[in-house]
């Protein structure tokens, strides 16, 4: 089985054109939006309009948002709101995956071209965009993460 690279990357502490050169750089086509909340963030290039435009426009890459790989508010809350462990909150994250059957109801072909999952967090060890990439390699063995 080949392996197909799917990159993940965060946009806080990151300027603009380091966060699209990156991205032309790497050559992705497609960027998929893992966030419950894509409208309000603080770098305005992330939000979801000005994020579909500029990635089309500097990378010629499409735009995805995938609610089905973002955690619940709920999740969300206890976690960054209320400091909540990041242990317990990885566990229910991927038993959140498991729930939703995510690894069946993706589209097979959807890193068939070069992908990156989307976050806000800077560094994956602490983000679920790492989780999620984990979550399908266990489950179809065929992907190797990068994280830019």
């Amino acid at each position: 089985m080949a392996l197909r690279k799917a990159y993940t990357i965060g946009f806080t502490q990151r300027r603009a054109q380091d966060f699209f050169e990156t991205l032309k750089r790497t050559g992705i086509k497609r960027l998929i939006d893992v966030r419950l909340n894509n409208t309000s963030q603080i770098a305005g290039f992330a939000k979801r309009d000005d994020l579909r435009y500029f990635l089309k426009a500097i990378c010629g890459a499409e735009y995805l948002h995938e609610s089905l790989l973002a955690p619940t508010q709920e999740m969300l809350d206890a976690y960054k709101k209320r400091r909540g462990s990041w242990a317990v909150y990885e566990q229910r994250f991927l038993s959140l995956m498991k729930e939703r059957h995510v690894e069946t109801r993706l589209s097979p072909t959807l890193f068939d071209e070069p992908c990156v999952l989307l976050c806000s967090e800077n560094k994956p060890e602490r983000c679920h965009r790492r989780l999620v990439l984990e979550y399908l390699r266990e489950k179809r063995g065929d992907l190797e993460i990068v994280h830019l």
